[in-house]
């Protein structure tokens, strides 16, 4: 694909002058042989005005500070012209993590020419995380730490996931760190998203005229490929057991969901386990993805999410319960009550010692329209599913409602003697095995998901967790509608814009309210620093007092009121 001709590093016929540029703006020589410039010719300025050494160490130290930013640009774009200018431009390479390493790490992305400097190709620095899996940048410390007994409970993350989604994540609710104690970020609907989202859906676009066709399920989609122009000519469908096609026109629009982390969800109930391969198991949604992708690479690579089910799979069950000793070892928890109508464990409530790292939550009762006033829904999920319980000494993924139900009451801290009757006698227990619901943080490099609108198309756009959209994090509802919105967008013309993510990252009072939540609500001013660093500390602080800058730090707790 690129072709590869010199390395730079030794590269004989290079110039003794491009070697020496090469030399100087390696790692940071650059950097600090202008920073050293820059604060002699400060000083020296600072000196022959007032001529005080007190004064001049004030000014040096907050002049660095107020221009360091501005020293990282120019130096960043003086690197990225110099090794402009000294490599061969015909040098390309795969190697991406060289690449990236190479240049400027200010740059969002970096660009490679072919052998007659047309063709541009973007080299993004997030190349660095594709296919990459946490376990690849983490050790024992952080796996062991409360920290990722949070994350991976809160979120289902996995040792083996995307480190790419990790940092996607970290970006996308930095904002949210101040509501992780009690989880008041979090927001929930009045019942289960079913009732409370869909089936109003539902309802308004019946009354739209739109027609639903059930019984019904889409094998694939043909496409007309001509050069980079991709219309969608036939939709192939089965029909209550029936072969059928469906014509398209170019003015038709196909709006496609790939994939489903609900695709293929075996059922239990309280005395059957959730039995059955995933493997053998026809799969709609991702049957209908690999025959769409056989055509073009630009539809993107569904076996990266479906191809091994063990690493993609946990199970969930609901627990109903109207048992007052039940619930009464909930509440000693939660400290709410149940059946108050308000939200009762907030978010999720993690079992540290489960071997099948159990965690629960429940929501505002009753979550369903039909639930009777004394009954309290439970929601119950296991990360490890075959690992061997420690009350039910099983694998979860072999047990029945009321064996998971009886593990779940073993770690609420019900008596062992008291468990099996409450279990089996007072709750209905319904487990699902949902062998892909973490599919989409399978580790993924660029293209493995289609853009939503894919290059070239005319007709067809994507929908849903398994289409790329820039910043936001899968594994959310806001990232299905915006995928959504962004098709209807494109191919209808709608000049509107697409509402954008919310730019925690990109915000200063969310990093500076997110620094002092992460370190338990004391200010990094707290902090112990070498002598050195406190004078430019207290030089700074003198400088800001009366001005903005002073007023945010207190509001968000860096600097104390007084």
């Amino acid at each position: 694909m690129f072709r590869k001709k010199h390395d730079f590093r030794g590269d004989k016929s290079q110039s003794k002058k491009n070697k020496f540029l090469l030399f100087f703006v390696k790692d940071e020589r650059l950097y600090i042989t202008m920073a050293a410039v820059m604060a002699a010719i400060i000083l020296g300025w600072e000196w022959l005005c007032n001529k005080q050494v007190d004064s001049m160490i004030e000014f040096s130290t907050f002049s660095a500070v107020v221009i360091e930013s501005i020293l990282v640009f120019v130096v960043n774009r003086l690197r990225s012209h110099i090794m402009n200018q000294v490599e061969d431009p015909n040098k390309l390479t795969t190697d991406y993590d060289g690449l990236v390493k190479r240049y400027s790490l200010e740059r969002n992305f970096v660009t490679c020419k072919n052998s007659d400097g047309v063709e541009v190709i973007p080299v993004i620095l997030e190349a660095r995380l594709y296919d990459k899996k946490i376990e690849d940048f983490f050790d024992d410390e952080v796996f062991d730490s409360n920290f990722w007994l949070y994350w991976r409970t809160m979120f289902a993350f996995q040792n083996w996931h995307s480190a790419l989604e990790m940092k996607l994540y970290f970006k996308r609710f930095i904002h949210h760190i101040a509501g992780l104690p009690d989880f008041s970020a979090l927001k929930f609907t009045r019942y289960n998203q079913y009732e409370s989202l869909i089936m109003p859906m539902l309802k308004y676009l019946e009354n739209a005229g739109v027609s639903f066709k059930f019984n019904t399920e889409v094998t694939n989609v043909i496409f007309d490929i001509d050069g980079k122009k991709k219309t969608a000519k036939t939709i192939e469908c089965v029909v209550a057991g029936k072969n059928e096609e469906i014509k398209l026109t170019d003015n038709d629009l196909v709006f496609i969901t790939n994939g489903s982390c609900t695709e293929s969800t075996i059922y239990g109930d309280h005395e059957h386990a959730p039995t059955g391969s995933a493997k053998i198991r026809k799969s709609g949604c991702w049957s209908l993805w690999k025959n769409i992708a056989r055509q073009d690479m630009a539809f993107g690579n569904p076996e990266k999410f479906c191809s091994d089910v063990e690493k993609s799979k946990w199970e969930s069950a609901t627990i109903t319960t109207s048992d007052e000793k039940i619930i009464s070892y909930i509440e000693k928890i939660c400290k709410r009550d149940s059946r108050s109508g308000k939200v009762v464990t907030g978010g999720i409530v993690s079992c540290k010692d489960s071997s099948w790292l159990l965690s629960w939550t429940i929501n505002r009762q009753g979550q369903f329209k039909k639930q009777k006033k004394d009954e309290v829904c439970i929601w119950v999920y296991g990360l490890f599913t075959d690992a061997v319980g420690d009350y039910i000494r099983k694998p979860m993924k072999d047990c029945c409602g009321w064996e998971i139900a009886a593990e779940w009451l073993y770690h609420l801290g019900v008596p062992v003697n008291e468990i099996d009757e409450l279990a089996k006698e007072h709750t209905n227990c319904i487990p699902t095995m949902l062998p892909y619901i973490t599919a989409f943080f399978m580790p993924r490099r660029k293209g493995d998901r289609p853009d939503v609108i894919p290059d070239g198309s005319v007709n067809a756009a994507f929908l849903g967790q398994f289409a790329e959209t820039p910043r936001d994090t899968i594994f959310t509802t806001e990232y299905s509608v915006r995928t959504a919105m962004e098709a209807v967008y494109g191919l209808c013309g709608v000049d509107r814009a697409v509402p954008e993510v919310w730019g925690s990252t990109y915000d200063i009072r969310e990093l500076v309210e997110s620094s002092v939540r992460l370190m338990d609500g004391k200010s990094p001013l707290d902090m112990e620093l070498p002598k050195p660093l406190n004078m430019v500390k207290n030089a700074v602080l003198k400088k800001i007092k009366g001005t903005d800058i002073e007023k945010l730090l207190k509001e968000h707790g860096v600097l104390n009121e007084g």
